[in-house]
């Protein structure tokens, strides 16, 4: 093991674009040395640059979330690296849409894989050094499908609803070690995601959200950014949906 690195170390998957940059970047603005982790280098590696020429510091780690050994072996990697492991963010996720009786077997699971059972094995992995540091953060996040549900997304939502009770129960175990576990549940939010959708649909999610826009991605990362900080450590097993109002309704 390497000789322990002086500054808090974030693990965020998911970094390279959208919302995982943009907590990249908040945590690093935090003075948190950021382990941007996701499949594409080029990508992570342009992350990485903002964030060190903004006077941050970050490293760029190659892996396929949906591989649990391999994201396992990401965390120990870490660890190992940097003699030390505070903060987890589970932002990294993907959907394969379909309506139900459509949906085929491997569409479900695969969204399942890579959405809630690669975070279960992060955070399983992340929990043994945050132990031995006593303190830690996981940050898990979710999406209002997976509180209120979405059609022609049954497996995205049972997966983001899994985070939610797989966290507060993280919450409960971890809360005598010190680490908190919480989850941010972000509404419609313009990413490249969601920049592909049809304009129509677009105009329909300001219709009834009582903000009446959609998000950007910074105004998740502030909610991370409060889950990760010094100042949360009353604050654990709590859902903070980020979605101008459309679950209130």
């Amino acid at each position: 093991m390497a000789e322990k690195t002086e500054k808090r170390v974030a693990v965020v998957t998911g970094a390279s674009r959208g919302i995982g940059a943009e907590i990249a970047k908040s945590l690093a603005a935090q003075g948190r040395h950021v382990v941007l982790v996701a499949r594409n280098l080029e990508k992570l590696d342009a992350v990485k640059a903002e964030i060190e020429a903004d006077g941050g510091s970050a490293e760029s780690r190659t892996c396929d979330i949906a591989d649990g050994a391999a994201v396992a072996a990401m965390i120990d990697g870490v660890f190992d690296d940097h003699g030390r492991l505070d903060i987890l963010v589970n932002n990294a996720g993907i959907t394969r849409d379909n309506l139900s009786m459509r949906m085929s077997d491997e569409e479900f699971d695969d969204v399942i894989n890579t959405n809630l059972r690669s975070a279960f094995v992060a955070c399983r992995a992340a929990a043994r050094p945050m132990m031995r540091g006593k303190w830690g953060r996981i940050i898990n996040i979710s999406s209002v499908a997976g509180l209120v549900g979405n059609p022609g997304q049954v497996n995205y939502a049972a997966s983001k609803a899994g985070l939610v009770g797989m966290t507060k129960s993280l919450a409960k175990e971890l809360a005598g070690k010190n680490i908190t576990a919480n989850v941010v549940a972000p509404g419609f939010i313009e990413t490249d995601m969601t920049d592909v959708l049809p304009d129509a649909i677009k105009e329909g999610v300001k219709t009834f959200t009582p903000l009446k826009r959609m998000g950007q991605a910074v105004e998740i990362a502030s909610a991370v950014a409060y889950f990760a900080s010094e100042g949360s450590s009353y604050t654990t097993g709590q859902v903070l949906a980020v979605d101008g109002g459309m679950t209130m309704c």
